[in-house]
């Protein structure tokens, strides 16, 4: 945990990546009363211009601009993937805060070489997926905190569809590593396992491609041929430090869509929690003996991508922990890494890794309240 902070009043973000992803952060971030974003950069300038005039933004410019900006507390780093680590390593540098979307890092000794960075310099790491901060995956976690399914055991997920190349226009860094169903998808539903049942100890996987070449369905490209790189089904089981397990299915394999699938099943009752992907969504429970599931009114909020970064900006002037932490995010990728060597190895991989289950998001947390 960082020093307090000696600031007050909203916290200032920079974002660091103009791509259509930005759009979804930037619709909370200029919205929320405690953040206050200065300046949106990018490698394409015209780009960071273009967005930072729609949104209403006095600054744009190149990654310097952020990196430099006196006023900027917190880089909201949406570059591509393989950048990921080294854009939050120049931002620790120049002693910002960083929040990260998926993935934290393509592989453990960069992940582990920016927590390290980051904690020697008294930098937060802050990295998506927050949609379990959502009111969905927030009450599914008070009914199990309030003994509603009883002592937790295990449990099952599953994201299964025919794979996004009939709808995506470019979808081949899709079937490439650090990519395919298990990272790309992976994030959502592992980190609420880990949010419920705690750090995962060992997993063991099996994986498979039907194709090694795919076409391109839709867009200017369609027709057009790519490479599979990475298995586009892996069925995996975890086991966690409590003694729970798991069974979790991620393919691009199937011709029936089933996405957004949890359970979580008790020595009382089951409870199926709403997708992963999403900040709200429906909270179900099958009580033992009954004929039907009951469904639970969802509390708290769930505004969408950028309740993260409040959180860890409101946490920053508190001196508080933050929840979704870098930790947190290292200790998934850290899993998916070991599914992949179990599914290479047919062996159990143990996961050295931790990351402590965050604090509870309080039922009337407002992320449009102005509180700093």
């Amino acid at each position: 945990m960082s020093a307090a902070t000696t600031r007050r009043g909203p916290v200032g973000v920079a974002v660091i990546g103009a791509g259509n992803i930005s759009k979804q952060y930037l619709d909370n971030l200029t919205a929320f009363p405690d953040l206050k974003v200065h300046v949106i950069a990018d490698l394409f300038e015209d780009a960071a211009a273009a967005r930072a005039k729609e949104y209403g933004i006095a600054e744009s410019g190149g990654v310097d601009a952020a990196l430099n900006h006196p006023d900027v507390e917190i880089i909201v780093n949406l570059t591509i993937p393989a950048a990921h680590v080294e854009v939050a390593t120049a931002a620790v540098n120049a002693g910002k805060h960083v929040w990260t979307e998926k993935p934290f890092s393509l592989d453990r000794e960069s992940g582990l070489g920016l927590l390290k960075a980051a904690d020697a310099a008294g930098i937060r790491l802050g990295t998506a997926p927050d949609t379990f901060l959502g009111a969905g995956l927030q009450t599914a976690r008070r009914l199990i905190e309030r003994g509603d399914i009883g002592t937790p055991l295990t449990a099952m997920t599953t994201f299964q569809t025919p794979g996004p190349e009939s709808w995506h226009p470019n979808p081949a860094f899709l079937f490439q590593y650090g990519a395919g169903p298990l990272f790309d998808m992976g994030p959502y539903y592992l980190t609420a396992l880990v949010q419920t049942f705690g750090s995962i100890r060992k997993v063991a996987a099996v994986g498979s491609k039907s194709k090694d070449v795919r076409v391109i369905g839709s867009g200017p490209k369609a027709g057009e041929e790519f490479t599979v790189e990475v298995p586009t089904h892996v069925s995996a089981m975890a086991q966690f430090e409590n003694g729970q397990s798991s069974h979790s299915v991620f393919s691009f394999e199937s011709p029936r869509k089933r996405m957004g699938f949890v359970e979580i099943t008790g020595t009382e009752a089951t409870l199926s929690l709403p997708d992963p992907n999403y900040f709200d969504g429906e909270v179900r429970l099958w009580r033992a003996g009954a004929e039907e599931w009951t469904a639970v009114p969802a509390a708290g909020p769930s505004q969408g991508r950028g309740m993260g970064v409040l959180d860890m900006a409101r946490s920053l002037r508190a001196n508080v922990p933050h929840r979704a932490t870098g930790d947190l995010a290292y200790h998934v990728l850290d899993t998916m890494v070991s599914i992949s060597e179990s599914v290479e190895s047919g062996q159990f991989i143990d996961v050295e890794s931790s990351a402590p289950v965050s604090a509870a998001l309080p039922e009337d947390w407002d992320p449009t309240a102005s509180t700093l």
